[in-house]
């Protein structure tokens, strides 16, 4: 996978419900500029939420980077989620399907996983997380 250049690539503070809405914005019109169908548009934008959300409320804020991305032939939209936060005790738990801290939308981590094409997690306590989705367009 190649990154597209800088010029293709957006940032976006995430500090408040606002930002949280220029997140799924910002997703929105790379997954529209990619060419992505309307359902995978609203898989991505949805995960996007979902971890933008947590970025506020679990890692206390941080930013999300969101990129064009190519491989051979098709075009995808990259979104990176980081955080300086307290960061994740248990990944295991955290993936565990229906697991929740009570206080999200509910799908969680492994629903946000579960609506991209390529998922990585890196967290540890005290050391914030990052979290990095890809969808690609059929």
């Amino acid at each position: 996978m190649s990154g597209a250049g800088p010029e293709d690539g957006q940032t976006v503070p995430i500090g408040s419900n606002d930002d949280v809405v220029r997140a799924r914005q910002t997703v929105r019109t790379f997954a529209q500029q990619c060419g992505l169908s309307l359902v995978d548009q609203t898989k991505l934008v949805t995960a996007a939420s979902e971890l933008a959300r947590n970025t506020l409320v679990y890692g206390g804020g941080g930013r999300m980077v969101c990129t064009t991305v190519r491989s051979g032939h098709r075009t995808g939209v990259h979104a990176v989620f980081e955080d300086s936060g307290p960061g994740i005790p248990d990944l295991d738990l955290a993936l565990t399907d229906g697991w929740t801290s009570g206080s999200g939308m509910g799908l969680g981590l492994s629903g946000a996983r579960r609506l991209v094409d390529e998922f990585e997690l890196h967290s540890a306590p005290g050391a914030g997380t990052k979290v990095s989705v890809t969808k690609w367009s059929r």
